[in-house]
């Protein structure tokens, strides 16, 4: 199956200051020191640079797996960033939505939207084409590790 996104947007007017080990986590023995902790983080101010022009989905499919984006995984997605050439991008092609990396083919002046996943042909993008970036994924946040957590 092929990639399907479901958007929502960005609600970074609210502050969520969580508990931060600063000291980071050992995957040893545990330290008493973490008993502790006093710093604190808010992943809207972590993750969300551009609050207006960004956006969360959550990912449906596995075109993208090779390049570590997974069925559950959560993108945040800006819409206001310049892509360049390498980049994970959602772009709207022919009016369907998809998640592939762009690279530019300067000379022979097409774009080329490749998956992560040999299943997947790359999707060439001509003058012909209706086609739009529709925006840049700038965060991948995993949904689960070793298939453990959801």
């Amino acid at each position: 199956m092929d990639l399907k996104l479901t958007l929502c947007e960005a609600e970074s007017s609210a502050n969520m200051a969580l508990p931060y080990a600063d000291e980071g986590i050992r995957a040893g023995f545990p330290s008493p020191a973490q008993d502790y902790m006093t710093e604190r983080i808010d992943l809207n101010k972590e993750l969300v640079r551009h609050p207006a022009t960004t956006f969360y989905a959550r990912v449906e499919g596995d075109s993208m797996k090779d390049a570590g984006i997974d069925e559950g995984d959560l993108l945040i997605i800006d819409k206001s960033l310049v892509p360049q050439d390498g980049n994970v991008v959602v772009a709207c092609v022919d009016g369907e939505f998809t998640l592939k990396r762009i690279r530019f083919d300067v000379r022979e002046e097409v774009f080329w939207l490749v998956p992560a996943n040999e299943d997947y042909s790359p999707i060439r993008v001509a003058e012909d084409n209706n086609f739009l970036i529709w925006g840049v994924v700038t965060y991948n946040i995993k949904s689960q590790i070793h298939g453990k957590i959801k």
